[in-house]
């Protein structure tokens, strides 16, 4: 029988730290990890504690020549790698992380406006960045005022002294409008007002925000960039590394952090995003194209078909496209109609977060998100209901069956 009354100096040190019992080896063992392993795949760094190696280290954080790390919330070696492939790819110099896309955006109205300040909004904006708007308005004392999509440099009259940013959203995610993005940026700059697009659409690859004088750049990660349907993200980007300290700052004090796995995932899916992109964009408009010839449908709302509101404004901003678009149906159909058809299909599911492989629809009742009025546009004859639909990465004539079918059985 061994002898377990033995003291401290009997037995041999587990390693440099001095460690002489298996509790402590158990929790600060001593590795000798052989350099230089290869891989393709990021490394995946965990980690809320972030350790010194001096309180002089610890003390001077914020002097990037001495250390830069702090705390696992406000980044680690797996973000970092996230953050600035993600600027390189849109063409930004700063990334800032957060859990959602809709928390990207709060972001950007929490750091920039306070109580009397004046934002303007298009009014096909993202619905939740409206309701977060218009929270601000009712309990924060900011002005919110919402702008048609299509004004262009007409946005110049709504300036005021106290509008202190300028959304836009290109295309709109619902009714696919694509902005004179030229015209908004040269008035907002000629008045010094900020300006945050929602370039969540483009994936960051079809559009360069930077390259048009937008000011943040602002991106659901939650869609192309993981791929999957089963991670949530959100981005900010933006050039001036003024204006990114000032929106870091809010970050920190709000304590917005994501996962190290989630930033694998996203940084997995961004080597095949350009060519996932790429087959969406050739889905959408081999079904788009497919749609324009059918009765049932009066308008096809592709921002790369000429039917679309800015689609000489796409051509001019965009390279490519990518799998989201609208259809508008015949105005003889009763809204339970449209649900009946949206619900016959058996390859698209009904869901809100595009961006996977799977095709989605969505029907929408366009005349209670817009101001009183504006729709449909003057001109639109028998514009009925909006059905939105996500082509995904199946075989275009197994999709282009499901909408016959499903057309056929509720609007024949």
């Amino acid at each position: 029988m061994s002898d377990r009354s033995s003291s401290p100096d009997d037995r041999q040190p587990a390693g440099s730290r001095s460690a002489h019992y298996p509790q402590t080896v158990a929790v600060q063992p001593d590795l000798n990890i052989p350099p230089n392993f290869g891989s393709f795949s990021p490394a995946t760094h965990r980690g809320s504690t972030v350790v010194f190696n001096t309180l002089a280290e610890l003390r001077a954080y914020g002097d990037p020549s001495k250390t830069y790390w702090r705390y696992g919330l406000h980044a680690t070696p797996t973000s970092e790698a996230l953050c600035q492939q993600l600027a390189q790819l849109e063409g930004g110099k700063h990334t800032l992380l957060f859990p959602s896309g809709m928390a990207a955006i709060s972001l950007v109205d929490f750091s920039l406006l306070k109580s009397g300040d004046d934002v303007l909004i298009p009014d096909n904006v993202y619905g939740p960045n409206r309701d977060h708007a218009d929270w601000l308005a009712r309990d924060y004392g900011v002005s919110v005022r919402y702008y048609h999509p299509m004004i262009g440099a007409g946005i110049a009259a709504l300036i005021q002294p106290n509008t202190k940013l300028i959304w836009l959203e290109s295309p709109g995610s619902v009714t696919m409008e694509v902005p004179d993005v030229e015209a908004i940026v040269a008035a907002a700059r000629a008045r010094n007002v900020i300006t945050a697009i929602d370039n969540t659409w483009s994936g960051g690859l079809y559009f360069q925000p930077f390259d048009k004088g937008i000011d943040i750049s602002v991106q659901a990660l939650t869609k192309y960039q993981s791929g999957g349907s089963d991670v949530l993200m959100g981005a900010t980007i933006v050039r001036d590394t003024k204006l990114y300290e000032r929106l870091r700052r809010t970050r920190m004090v709000m304590g917005w952090g994501v996962s190290a796995d989630d930033c694998f995932l996203v940084l997995r899916g961004l080597q095949s995003m350009p060519v996932r992109l790429a087959a969406h964009d050739r889905a959408a408009r081999e079904v788009a194209e497919w749609l324009l010839q059918r009765p049932e449908v009066t308008r096809v709302l592709h921002p790369a078909l000429p039917q679309c509101p800015g689609h000489a404004e796409w051509r001019r901003d965009f390279t490519g496209a990518t799998g989201l678009f609208s259809i508008l149906l015949h105005d003889r159909y009763s809204r339970k109609q449209v649900d009946d058809f949206v619900e016959a299909l058996k390859l698209f599911a009904i869901g809100w977060s595009w961006g996977g492989a799977h095709s989605l629809a969505v029907p929408y009742h366009v005349p209670t998100m817009r101001a009183p009025g504006t729709w449909p546009p003057a001109g639109w004859e028998h514009a009925g209901e909006l059905v939105r639909l996500y082509i995904g990465l199946e075989d275009t004539r197994d999709l282009i069956a499901d909408l016959r079918q499903a057309m056929d059985a509720t609007l024949g």
